[in-house]
């Protein structure tokens, strides 16, 4: 057997804590858990509740095993007999959980390692829920990273005081990404699970787009115009549908730049194979659903407001541009305007053939030829 020093480990608490910039109380929780798994590695069994409690002032550490109180013992290291239990508390009952404690100064050589390695891991798991604590207030916003890991499924990026990633579904299709280079994420969210917090990150989603625009439009910022929607297939095409709060002011060229200069920016952030469509929001539906299928021209438009369903009609060499490539203008028009758009063929008018008039000449030949008869 191999002494576990605990009055050392406990005193070490503070320095811990101060080194890993981390509270006393969640130092002490951490070592608690490795003293605790390590005596159940060591004496019990896996599925034992164990609980460990250090006394900060004497060094000492006492382990707590706790057992149901049952009429019939089916596991010893589980369960208690009400004789038993009576022994140690003298009003038990059945079904009462009674806590047997341990004085604990010594383990074997495999569970002091497995206490080692359990402080080791959860420091760091706290380390990181501390640094990802003051990302917290950052979600919502673009920062910049450097690529610092590429897997298949998703891309590492390191931010300086944490490192996050981009899922496969928050990734810009097509998009190569390489070790070492800088590029801006949007941070989504903090995941956490069994594996401790992570830092999720995008490149992909509506929010990125929104937020370079406000980094391009200072309009935005003094309220002069707004962005209404956004539907987007990053990679390939994005629509955004913009308004004018102020009157006299275009929103759509406030949104495009002098020369495009401003959409050109963004472009050049996602990538110059991702189009940009910037469209005019309209309070009337109908319009706007027109407006949001541009470039093509539409003839008519039916609205099922109870169904949430527009049927657009247009003329036969518009059919194509209205459904897009693998019919992606519709289904991103679909998504901006909240209406589910079914774009039919326009019937053909037909036109009349122009009643042929008369002219002056032709009507003194007639009377001519009638009053020779």
């Amino acid at each position: 057997m191999e002494e576990i020093n605990v009055k050392q480990l406990v005193f070490a608490v503070h320095t811990i804590a101060e080194e890993k910039n981390l509270p006393e109380e969640t130092v002490m929780s951490i070592i608690e858990q490795a003293i605790a798994a390590a005596w159940r590695r060591d004496n019990g069994e896996r599925d034992q509740s164990v609980r460990c409690e250090l006394n900060i002032n004497d060094g000492t550490a006492e382990v707590f095993v706790a057992r149901e109180v049952v009429e019939e013992v089916g596991s010893d290291s589980i369960e208690i007999s009400l004789e038993d239990a009576r022994k140690q508390k003298k009003d038990a009952e059945l079904g009462d959980i009674i806590e047997e404690k341990i004085t604990v100064d010594t383990f074997g050589r495999v569970a002091a390692q497995t206490a080692k390695q359990v402080v080791l891991q959860r420091l760091r798991e706290a380390e990181r829920e501390v640094v990802l604590s003051e990302y917290e207030d950052k979600i919502g916003t673009v920062v910049n990273g450097t690529v610092q890991r590429v897997e298949p499924r998703v891309i590492r990026v390191d931010l300086g005081k944490a490192s996050g990633i981009i899922p496969q579904s928050e990734q810009i299709q097509g998009e190569f990404y390489s070790i070492g280079s800088r590029i801006k994420v949007y941070i989504k969210d903090i995941e956490r699970d069994n594996r401790g917090p992570q830092l999720i990150l995008s490149r992909g989603n509506e929010d990125f787009i929104k937020y370079l625009f406000s980094q391009e439009v200072p309009e935005i910022e003094t309220g002069a115009v707004e962005i209404k929607a956004i539907a987007r297939e990053a990679g390939r095409r994005t629509k955004i549908a913009v308004a004018s709060k102020a009157p006299g002011v275009d929103p759509v060229g406030t949104f495009v730049g002098g020369h495009g200069t401003r959409v050109q920016s963004v472009m050049n952030e996602v990538g110059d194979q991702e189009k940009i469509d910037i469209i005019a929001y309209d309070e009337n539906i109908e319009q706007f659903i027109k407006n949001a299928l541009s470039p093509a021209e539409i003839s008519k438009v039916i609205i099922n407001n109870d169904t949430k369903r527009a049927t657009v009609y247009v003329v036969e060499s518009q059919q194509p541009i209205a459904i897009g490539r693998a019919g992606q203008n519709v289904r991103l028009a679909s998504r901006l305007t909240g209406y589910e758009i079914d774009v039919e063929q326009a019937l053909p008018v037909k036109v009349e053939p122009p009643v042929r008039r008369k002219n002056i000449e032709d009507s003194l030949i007639d009377a001519v030829q009638e009053s020779a008869e």
